[in-house]
């Protein structure tokens, strides 16, 4: 592990000597790995012989993630760092042997805990924007309180507001998406607040005001792989990730919709398979690969229900058996299913309970210590998606 990062602290220092040939670019709307190996005459072979999770995480680069390559006087491609997650970023690399190589390196960055009161002068959003830099912030913080009865455009200068986050550092930057633990509104005189408790969010009494609720689009499918943005393989000894769940069952078992939208994408992606994308409201996505084949009518802009049938479970794309892949983005961020599934762990448990009393007296303090502060807050400036060499 530490010779790992030993030879990319020397390659840094190498690459910046040479700031020239060091370019940012956005990925292109549309495109997808292998377009991109093709046009850097970078073999194919480097995606066919990855690991079948490894090539479906290079369907997880979304239009306008800023990446970085570093090519060599003639335009050779030396190096190449694209993220995939903001936990972890494709490496890829000529050898001593002058091959392309490809890893996947974790994102290093720092976590600090913050917190957030202030009066609303503009509107809810841009004040929160103007505080923190943070657009993802200002809009995870309205999406709690949907469902919540709260009508933001109602919302007037001089009510309160206040969050208790988590965000991460990198280079002095914020980075990725901030996680959100409490956030409170006080209007009229009233307040609101909502904890995060086992990914979802509860008010005080332990109701939860979720408007975005899934099925899971398999009836009794069991999990034969959880969700994880980034963990170390022991064995294999380099990192894998998974940005969704797996659910197994024979071919052709039939597939539902786990949540009403419209139908997005309906075709081939080249690790996925056959694949159907639907968009929710409220910046959701849900995606379902390695399909057999699609349900009749299914097809681009076509409106579905809740538990509308859509496909049957297959092993198109890169597939090693009969399984579902299924996905669910928040604003092309990927976040796990299982946190958006109606099924959930009852408040009323004594254990559940205990634990959740806990973390609202936290969160009621740390609120309460954000309202009393007078410090000054200053905008930090953001970089979504942007790694460095």
């Amino acid at each position: 592990m530490p010779r790992i990062f030993i030879i990319f602290a020397i390659l840094s220092i190498n690459l910046y000597a040479i700031k020239p040939s060091v370019d940012e670019l956005s990925w292109p709307n549309g495109s997808n790995f292998l377009n991109f190996l093709e046009t850097n005459k970078i073999p194919l072979s480097l995606y066919y012989n990855l690991a079948t999770e490894d090539q479906e995480l290079t369907e997880e680069i979304i239009a306008g993630t800023k990446y970085q390559i570093y090519k060599d006087d003639n335009g050779n491609t030396k190096q190449v760092l694209i993220p995939v997650s903001d936990e972890l970023q494709m490496h890829i690399f000529r050898d001593d042997n002058d091959k392309f190589k490809l890893e996947f390196l974790p994102i290093s960055y720092q976590s600090e805990d913050k917190f957030l009161a202030l009066k609303v002068d503009k509107s809810v959003s841009e004040d929160i924007f103007d505080y923190t830099g943070s657009g993802t912030l200002a809009l995870g913080f309205k999406e709690i309180f949907k469902g919540s009865g709260i009508d933001f455009k109602k919302i007037n200068k001089g009510d309160t507001i206040a969050i208790v986050y988590n965000q991460k550092i990198r280079m002095g930057r914020s980075f990725g998406t901030p996680e959100i633990y409490a956030a409170m509104i006080e209007t009229k005189n009233k307040r609101y607040v909502m904890y995060k408790f086992e990914d979802k969010f509860y008010d005080k009494n332990g109701k939860k005001n979720d408007k975005f609720l899934l099925v899971r689009p398999l009836a009794n499918a069991r999990i034969t792989s959880a969700f994880t943005l980034k963990r170390w393989h022991p064995i294999l000894q380099r990192y894998r990730a998974h940005l969704g769940v797996d659910y197994g069952a024979p071919k052709g078992t039939p597939i539902k919709a786990a949540g009403d939208g419209t139908v997005k994408f309906v075709g081939q992606k080249s690790g996925y398979g056959r694949t159907v994308i639907i968009s929710h409201a409220g910046g959701y996505e849900t995606l379902y690969a390695h399909l057999n084949g699609f349900a009749k009518g299914i097809k681009g802009g076509l409106k579905v229900k809740q538990g509308t049938l859509i496909a049957y479970v297959g092993t198109s794309g890169m597939s090693t058996g009969p399984h579902l892949h299924f996905g669910l983005y928040r604003d092309n961020k990927p976040i796990n299913p299982e946190s958006a599934i109606k099924v959930v762990k009852s408040l009323e448990d004594k254990k559940e309970s205990a634990k959740f009393k806990a973390v609202v007296s936290k969160n009621d303090e740390l609120i309460k210590n954000a309202l009393s502060n007078e410090k000054e807050y200053h905008k930090v400036e953001f970089f979504p998606n942007v790694i460095e060499f």
